[in-house]
């Protein structure tokens, strides 16, 4: 049955990020969206290729975190800020990268992996961090400008950048936790 589901990710992962170009697609890559959905695509081949390594299940769960992040994001901070209900959650791009994704890669972590160790909750969130203070460098030094509202260090006060900084990580932590829990109670 895993075996399928992670075919299932790897097509759906594929589908979702087809429509760019290869110039597009590694312009994307500044997005956690594409970065988290790009994670679940080699975890999921990882996980067929080599089966439960250690390394594999602790990059399937980083994965899996990095999508509920995604999916969390995109429906409670991006959709009520940018109004764009139909481009990020119902378009090709945005159901597969934003809902079906996320949804299948957490379903298949809790109910048919073998789970990473309880005491890596931390590789989440260090990963995300990274990711944050990178493009909170960049948007300082005015090389990009976002992608995401709250990284727009120059469209908000400090305050707020780390407010929005603050509250993203304790609900990464959240669903490290969330995660684990739900994973260990199935």
């Amino acid at each position: 049955m895993l075996k399928y589901v992670l075919i299932l990710i790897i097509f759906c992962e594929i589908i979702g990020m087809a429509s760019s170009s290869i110039r597009s697609f590694v312009k994307s890559l500044m997005y956690y969206t594409q970065l988290s959905n790009v994670a679940g695509l080699l975890s999921a081949a990882a996980l067929l290729v080599f089966g439960p390594a250690e390394w594999v299940k602790t990059f399937r769960y980083l994965a899996c975190c990095m999508l509920v992040m995604t999916m969390l994001v995109t429906i409670f901070v991006l959709v009520p800020t940018m109004k764009d209900t139909k481009l990020l959650l119902w378009s090709r791009v945005g159901f597969f990268l934003h809902l079906v994704c996320p949804v299948l890669n957490l379903m298949s972590y809790i109910l048919l992996e073998e789970l990473a160790s309880p005491r890596l909750m931390w590789v989440p969130a260090v990963v995300t961090l990274v990711y944050g203070d990178v493009m909170l460098y960049f948007n300082y030094q005015r090389k990009v400008d976002g992608p995401y509202p709250f990284l727009r260090v120059y469209h908000q006060s400090k305050t707020a950048t780390v407010v929005w900084f603050t509250v993203l990580m304790f609900l990464l932590f959240g669903i490290a936790y969330g995660t684990t829990a739900l994973a260990v109670f199935f």
